[in-house]
């Protein structure tokens, strides 16, 4: 049983459904300030941070938030940058196949994390543009947060194109 009870199949495909139609700064934006709706109105102590590749263009962190969040949000950054995929997929391929996955990778666990909450930003015919992180909720909770977030972002982008 992998974190979660996550299958990698279905991490993949959950890449391929979100796929976005387009991210400038106005989206990544966006996508921040929908994640701080969700979280207030569920009263969740996390932080968020959009990146447009490395430029950081949102960053909050909500009430009951802790100051390590920025720390996990940088290493969980560095696993999407390093792989282009979000943090909870590296973690169950790396569950699925019994692998260190910091050892195959020669990544150190100090500055990279396998920790649910990194998910990639990517754009049809463009690939990874940016990246959304949680942090602050076990880790499939961030992961599951920050679906619902792509997710809000993709369906307010259908009712206006």
């Amino acid at each position: 049983m992998t974190t979660g009870g996550f299958t990698s199949e279905q991490l993949e495909l959950e890449e391929q459904v979100l796929v976005l139609p387009h991210c400038d700064l106005k989206d990544a934006v966006t996508i921040g300030e929908i994640a701080v709706q969700l979280a207030r109105r569920e009263s969740l102590a996390i932080s968020i941070e959009v990146r447009l590749g490395e430029w950081t263009v949102f960053h909050t962190a909500l009430p009951g938030a802790k100051p390590e969040q920025p720390s996990w949000i940088a290493r969980k950054a560095r696993v999407v940058m390093a792989t282009g995929h979000s943090t909870m997929l590296e973690r169950v391929k790396a569950e699925e196949a019994g692998i260190d996955w910091y050892a195959t990778y020669g990544l150190p666990e100090e500055t990279h994390a396998i920790h649910g909450g990194g998910l990639p930003l990517n754009v049809s015919g463009q690939g990874l543009v940016g990246i959304l992180l949680i942090s602050g909720l076990p880790q499939v909770e961030d992961h599951l947060f920050g679906i619902r977030v792509v997710t809000e972002f993709l369906a307010r982008v259908g009712e206006n194109e």
